[in-house]
């Protein structure tokens, strides 16, 4: 609903003016200002974005989406601003919840690494807090812009962008892990996480008290039928609260994942179970005599056999399984367990891998779209250095003792040499390349704001302490958020000092007592730019 036609509504509800001598202009404006009613009304909205843009990357590849991983409100507040800044509209952009970075920074019991030892209500308490965040972006904006109207000659063209103001509010996808407990847990878990605003939850294969890092070893996963009835779960609950069009991602960790939990119970050939446990490693047994005390032994293929079991009671997979595994899981979840994403977590960021798992998988399931993971546990300057090489010499161009074939090809000495400024650009391109030849839909970073975190505190740590001292911080920060028209270097403003001035004026008029007046220090940044 536009302005206007709030306005003309109020006017109809109160015909003879608004009780308490409230203005009615006021009133429009902080409805106005309320972009979404409740959280839920925001995952209803966002799933249809969500949807549309699927669709569109249907049609064509290069609409892919993306995100950064935020581990606070502010952080994905300030994404969003800064993109509005650079490019004029939010399309395509989205927010990721990291469940390593609830684990390491979100985590009452400290920091902690990516194994579910967090609360299961802190993935909820973030959504709520981001989208807490970006609703009071929208309320800062649409603030300015309602100033604004107060003193302009031309009301139309400021009242036309209220009306097509552009919230700052995104979809996000929302990592639940391994669904923090059984079926019923993660069903109960994913209506919180809906509530709060998800309209995008992704959820993995692994056994979720034995949950590990993506990018850690010791994975293990859960057989087929257990990670589809985790699935139905999270739809049933977004069924539950009228999320129609709720997007599930389910992650596949069997690349990197060489154990399993349990065997299950084939009742068919050919079946979930009989597909997920002729990958066991085993060995044959000749005679039930040959089995010790609590060993087993299972009938595969015609023949009894033995599963190799770790001390620990688990069962591991053949050596080099890992890719067939990861088609099979894929194709389970999206053709049996209803998901709309899938996410193959990689242990090297490698288009052609990638690409060759996408189109095995579309031969059984013609819809696959993944999510994935840019992930910042990929040395990437090393992983692109040594593709670049490696094709090189492939083709031909230079011979294998032209370059180093380790860790010394990530010396600064490669960064403008050609073999350097080759990965340069394919970093730059590997988005687009892998949404078109490999079905990426969204790309995302998982911790990129805890390393930028890590790297801004330590460079400024390192100025102010040392030689620069207060130049370290005005340089390197300050001049920088001027000069860049970043919003937050008016830090009174971007937590909503004007709001609150705003209201107390709408509701005491002259008697209101503002903190914006001309002693405010904040107005030094007035067109500081």
């Amino acid at each position: 609903m536009t302005y206007s036609d709030t306005i003309q509504q109020l006017n109809k509800r109160f015909p003879n003016g608004a009780p308490a001598g409230i203005d009615i202009e006021h009133v429009a404006q902080l409805k106005t200002q309320n972009t979404f009613e409740t959280h839920l009304d925001i995952a209803k909205a966002m799933a249809k974005v969500m949807r549309a843009d699927m669709a569109r990357y249907d049609n064509d590849t290069s609409e892919f989406t993306q995100s950064l991983g935020c581990w606070s409100g502010f952080h994905a507040q300030q994404m969003m601003r800064a993109i509005k800044r650079q490019k004029g509209s939010l399309d395509k952009a989205y927010v990721y919840l990291s469940g390593w970075m609830v684990a390491g920074l979100r985590n009452r019991f400290g920091h902690l690494p990516d194994q579910s030892m967090h609360e299961k209500t802190s993935v909820v308490d973030l959504i709520q807090e981001i989208y807490t965040s970006l609703r009071q972006a929208d309320e800062v904006d649409l603030n300015d812009l309602f100033a604004e109207l107060k003193t302009t000659k031309n009301r139309a063209e400021v009242i036309a962008k209220i009306d097509n103001f552009e919230s700052y509010v995104r979809p996000i996808i929302a990592d639940i892990d391994a669904g923090f407990g059984n079926v019923h847990a993660t069903y109960l878990l994913a209506k919180e996480m809906i509530k709060a605003g998800a309209c995008c939850i992704q959820i993995e294969n692994q056994v979720s008290d034995a949950k590990q890092c993506g990018h850690q070893d010791g994975k293990v996963t859960v057989p087929r039928e257990d990670f589809v009835e985790k699935l139905r779960a999270v739809r049933m609950a977004f069924e539950e609260l009228g999320v129609d069009d709720g997007v599930i991602v389910a992650r596949t960790d069997s690349l990197g994942a060489g154990l399993t939990q349990k065997i299950p119970v084939s009742r068919e050939a050919g079946d979930s179970a009989a597909e997920y446990t002729k990958w066991l490693e085993t060995t044959p047994v000749s005679d039930l005599n040959n089995l010790s005390d609590g060993e087993i032994a299972i009938q595969l293929n015609g023949q009894l056999r033995k599963p190799v079991r770790l001390p620990n009671g688990l069962y591991k997979f053949q050596d080099n399984t890992g890719i067939d595994r990861v088609v099979e899981d894929c194709i389970s979840s999206l053709n049996e367990g209803g998901a709309d994403l899938l996410w193959i977590e990689t242990a090297t960021p490698n288009v052609a891998q990638i690409a060759e798992m996408v189109r095995r998988i579309r031969e059984k399931a013609p819809h696959a779209k993944l999510t994935y993971n840019n992930s910042p546990s990929f040395n990437w300057t090393l992983n692109l250095r040594k593709q670049v090489r490696e094709d090189w010499i492939a083709a031909g161009t230079i011979s294998a003792g032209d370059y180093p074939d380790g860790t010394q090809l990530m010396s600064a000495a490669y960064d403008q040499d050609a073999l350097g400024l080759e990965a340069d650009r394919r970093l730059q391109s590997f988005q687009t390349d892998i949404a078109r030849e490999a079905g990426v839909f969204h790309n995302l970073i998982t911790l990129p704001t805890f390393h930028g975190t890590a790297k801004v505190m330590n460079d400024l740590s390192e100025g102010y302490f040392g030689e620069e001292k207060m130049l370290a911080y005005v340089k390197n920060i300050q001049r920088e958020e001027i000069r860049t028209n970043v919003s937050a270097v008016k830090h009174q403003h971007e937590v909503g000092s004007n709001l609150g001035d705003d209201f107390k004026e709408m509701t005491g008029g002259d008697r209101a007592l503002k903190a914006g007046g001309e002693h405010n220090t904040m107005n030094q940044f007035e067109n500081a730019a």
